[in-house]
C-alpha cells in the first residue's frame, strides 16, 4: 500500500541521499532544493510529501500553487493551477508502478480543492520516458520552455468536466410508477 505523508526535517538525510542518485540528478540536474531550509518551512502554497510503501520511503512529491509560489518559477499564471514535481528515490524502485500511484494520489489532492482548474508538470525536454508517463496520465503537451538552465516540456492536465446529468440518468431509468 502506497501512502503519502508530509516531508519534514527528519527526512533531510533521505532527501540528500536521493538527490545524489544518478537518475534523480539526470531528471533535475540544475536545481538545489535547499532541503535544510525548506523542510523546516510549511508555506500555504506548497506541500512536500514522502511516498511510502508499507512504511518504506520510495519517492518524493511536491505540489505547489503555481500562482502563489514565491519564486514565480512558472511566471505570471492565473489562480487555480497547481504544479507537481515527483521522483522515485532509489533506482531499485523504478519501474514498479510507484510513480503512477504517486501521481494519481497527487492529482486527487489537487482536485480535492474546487478552485483548481489544471495541473502543470515540466519534465526535461529530452526526457522522452517522462513525457510518455505524463501523457498516459492524461497530461497534454503545451509548450517547450526554458526554466533556468533547463529546457523543459510543459504539460497540463485540466480538471475533468462534470458528467452531464443526462448521462447519469438515462431516459426511462430510475423512474417509478
Amino acid at each position: 500500500m502506497l501512502d503519502l505523508r508530509p516531508a519534514g526535517p527528519a527526512d533531510l538525510a533521505l532527501l540528500n541521499h536521493w538527490d545524489s542518485q544518478p537518475h534523480v540528478i539526470a531528471s533535475d540536474p540544475n536545481d538545489d532544493w535547499h532541503w535544510e531550509t525548506e523542510l523546516a518551512r510549511s508555506p500555504a502554497w506548497r506541500e512536500q510529501l514522502i511516498a511510502e510503501v508499507d512504511g518504506r520511503p520510495v519517492g518524493f512529491i511536491q505540489i505547489i500553487d503555481a500562482a502563489l509560489e514565491e519564486s514565480h518559477y512558472w511566471g505570471d499564471v492565473p489562480l487555480g493551477l497547481r504544479a507537481i514535481d515527483i521522483w522515485i528515490g532509489d533506482a531499485a524502485d523504478l519501474g514498479q508502478g510507484y510513480g503512477t500511484v504517486m501521481m494519481r494520489l497527487a492529482i486527487e489532492r489537487c482536485w480535492a480543492d474546487p478552485v483548481v482548474t489544471g495541473i502543470l508538470v515540466d519534465p526535461l525536454a529530452d526526457n522522452v520516458r517522462a513525457h510518455r508517463f505524463y501523457e498516459r496520465l492524461g497530461f497534454r503537451f503545451v509548450e517547450q520552455r526554458q526554466f533556468g538552465e533547463d529546457w523543459c516540456c510543459v504539460y497540463r492536465l485540466d480538471r475533468p468536466a462534470a458528467v452531464p446529468f443526462s448521462e447519469v440518468v438515462k431516459p426511462g431509468e430510475g423512474q417509478t410508477g
